[in-house]
């Protein structure tokens, strides 16, 4: 019975891949609509620095906002280094 379903799945998986994929036309993108005014293209470094340095920068600036303004009391410490502090 495993087998029937796994096949099924399968065949339903393939046939709206397939669909998709015949529905969906490139050449529709080609044409202009009505009021269609796009700008000029991007450079490889302008989309570079807008889709990964300034998410990595804001990252950095949050992740490092957070630390610095953590303001928890509770630290965890080794067990090592609890004795070493009780010997001493």
């Amino acid at each position: 019975m495993d087998k029937k379903n796994a096949l099924r799945a399968g065949a339903l998986a393939a046939g709206t891949t397939l669909m998709m994929l015949l529905m969906s036309s490139p050449a529709l993108a080609l044409t202009r609509d009505d009021g269609d005014d796009p700008g000029k293209g991007l450079s490889v470094i302008e989309t570079l620095g807008l889709y990964v340095l300034i998410p990595l920068v804001l990252f950095v600036v949050i992740a490092g906002l957070v630390m610095v303004l953590d303001k928890s009391k509770i630290r965890v410490h080794k067990p090592g280094a609890v004795k070493a502090k009780a010997k001493a």
